[in-house]
C-alpha cells in the first residue's frame, strides 16, 4: 500500500498519485476517461491549441470526460513552436479556465524530434512567471539549463526521458539523475516513456513523478497499460524510498557461513 504520506506538493498542492497523464491520442472521451481513472492521476494535461474545452460549443467537451471538480487541468501549450505563441496560449487557458495560474509550457524546435527550443522555452518561462503563471516545464535532460530554469521560478522541471511519442525509454539516466540531485523543485521525466519499467526506472532514480500520454493511449488496451503505470510509478518510488542494495561485482552469498558446523 503506498504511504499516503509520501505526496507530491507541487505550487503548494498535495497529490497522492506521482502519475500525471495526458488527454490527447485517445480514439474517444469513454477511453480517455476510463484510462484516466486506472492510472489514479490527479492532474491531467489539456493541449489548449488541439482540445475542445468549451471555446467550441457545438463540439464534445473534454471536461465533460474529465471534470476540473475531479482533476487538476494542467493546460499545455503543445504545438507552439515561439514563445509569443506559448505565452498566448496559457493566456487564452487562464480565460477559459476561469484564472487557473497552473500551466505546462513546452516550447517545440521542430516537428521531427518535437526537441524543446531551449532559448525560446527560457524566454517564455520568464514572461509567464512575472505574469504570476506558476510554469512546470518541459526542457532537455540539461542540469545546467534544468537550473536556470528553477531559477527563473518555475514550480517544476520537466526533463524528457527520449524524444516525445518514442516510447524509447531513458536514454541518459545520468544526466536525469544530475537534475534530481540538484533541484529544489519536483523534477518529472516528460516524454519517452513506452512501457512500465521505463517509469520504475525514472522513479528509482528519485524523480518525483511521470508524465505520460503516447505509452498509455497508443497501447493496444489503454486501460490495462494505464492500471500497468499506476503500479510502476508506486513499486519505483518505494523502491526509491527503501534505499537498493549497493551493486556488487562478484556474488555474495545470502545466508552468512560465519558460524556454521561443518
Amino acid at each position: 500500500m503506498t504511504n499516503t504520506t509520501d505526496q507530491l506538493i507541487i505550487a503548494d498542492k498535495a497529490y497522492n498519485s506521482r502519475l500525471l497523464t495526458g488527454s490527447g491520442k485517445y480514439k474517444d472521451l469513454d477511453e480517455t476517461r476510463a484510462a484516466t481513472e486506472a492510472s489514479g492521476a490527479e492532474i491531467v494535461t489539456v493541449a489548449i491549441r488541439r482540445t475542445n474545452i468549451g471555446q467550441n460549443p457545438d463540439e464534445p467537451n473534454l471536461l465533460d470526460a474529465l471534470p476540473p471538480e475531479k482533476y487538476t487541468i494542467l493546460p499545455n501549450t503543445a504545438g507552439c513552436y515561439t514563445t509569443e505563441d506559448a505565452v498566448r496560449t496559457c493566456r487564452l487557458a487562464r480565460e477559459l479556465l476561469d484564472g487557473h495560474d497552473l500551466v505546462k509550457l513546452e516550447v517545440l524546435g521542430d516537428e521531427k524530434t518535437l526537441f524543446p527550443d531551449i532559448t525560446a522555452t527560457l524566454e517564455a518561462a520568464e514572461i509567464l512567471v512575472k505574469d504570476n503563471f506558476k510554469v512546470m516545464v518541459y526542457t532537455n535532460d540539461d542540469p545546467i539549463i534544468a537550473r536556470r530554469l528553477e531559477e527563473i521560478g518555475c514550480v517544476a522541471v520537466m526533463p524528457l526521458a527520449a524524444p516525445i511519442g518514442s516510447g524509447l525509454g531513458i536514454r541518459n539516466p545520468y544526466n536525469i539523475l544530475t537534475i534530481v540531485e540538484n533541484a529544489n523543485v519536483p523534477i518529472l521525466v516528460d516524454a519517452g516513456v513506452g512501457t512500465a519499467s521505463d517509469a520504475a526506472i525514472a522513479m528509482e532514480l528519485g524523480c518525483d513523478g511521470i508524465l505520460m500520454n503516447t505509452a498509455i493511449a497508443a497501447a493496444q488496451n489503454p486501460v490495462l497499460m494505464a492500471s500497468a503505470m499506476k503500479k510502476a510509478v508506486e513499486a519505483g518510488r518505494e523502491a526509491f524510498l527503501a534505499g537498493r542494495m549497493p551493486r556488487k561485482r562478484f556474488a555474495s552469498a545470502s545466508s552468512p557461513i560465519d558460524g556454521t558446523f561443518f
